[in-house]
């Protein structure tokens, strides 16, 4: 850990750390004092003149493999530690994205200095052996939700809430896809989104789509409609699916 008001700092990040490997089971060393010793995560406190005001904190993967992750570098200003900690440290152990609810990871946070129920339960099915390296969300999905059900009271309602949700998904991401959806609009707010990044995602959720169908991940094996969605993403450039198309080799 390097930086600027480190002794202010250390513990809160250091507990983030902690409490996310320990929902992993991944092993955390802090090598700060032992210059001899090589760590391959870098947590870097800035003076609060660097950065940016809509990106206080980062984190930088480098992996050759996404079931891997070589080093990373977590950079957070000093006066955003306390509330980038453990978003941050979601990051770091490889869950992606900013979902909306109750988790450190929304970009409107209800809570940001420990982790959540729905934290947790990404963490166990991030490292989850039925999670591989590679997964499209729609292959993801159903290791993250039976994660989340482990967990409910209810589990009838929560399987039958699980299928509801798995349609209304499945058909919204067709419609962003096709052009008639748009982003969320939690993306929106966070003023982060592009016109170049929603036309590329556009093709990449065809490819995801087609995936899904031709799986049969998270909806029922159709054939006919994964040949649609790797058209349409083939069309627009997407070399995974032009891949696909070419004789699917995954």
């Amino acid at each position: 850990m390097t930086g600027v008001e480190l002794p202010r700092h250390r513990e809160h990040v250091l507990k983030a750390m902690r409490d996310v490997t320990a929902e992993t089971g991944v092993r955390l060393i802090d090598v700060t004092d032992q210059p001899g010793e090589f760590a391959n995560l870098t947590v870097e406190i800035t003076p609060d003149t660097a950065l940016e005001d809509n990106q206080p904190c980062v984190t930088y993967l480098d992996f050759r493999s996404e079931a891997r992750v070589e080093t990373a570098t977590i950079q957070m200003r000093s006066k955003d530690t306390w509330r980038c900690a453990y978003h941050e440290a979601m990051h770091l152990m490889g869950v992606r994205g900013h979902p909306a609810g109750k988790t450190v990871l929304s970009y409107f946070p209800w809570k940001v200095d420990s982790l959540m129920p729905l934290d947790k339960v990404m963490l166990r099915a991030w490292y989850s052996p039925r999670m591989k390296g590679g997964m499209t969300p729609f292959e993801a999905l159903p290791v993250l939700a039976d994660e989340l059900i482990a967990t409910a009271a209810d589990k009838p309602a929560a399987t039958q809430a699980r299928e509801r949700f798995f349609a209304s998904t499945v058909e919204q991401m067709q419609a962003y896809a096709a052009g008639r959806g748009d982003i969320p609009a939690i993306v929106k707010r966070s003023g982060k989104s592009t016109e170049e990044g929603i036309r590329h995602g556009r093709s990449e959720m065809s490819y995801f789509l087609g995936v899904a169908y031709f799986e049969g991940a998270t909806v029922r094996p159709d054939q006919k409609q994964a040949l649609t969605w790797f058209e349409r993403a083939a069309s627009a450039g997407n070399r995974r699916a032009q891949s696909y198309l070419a004789g699917p080799s995954r």
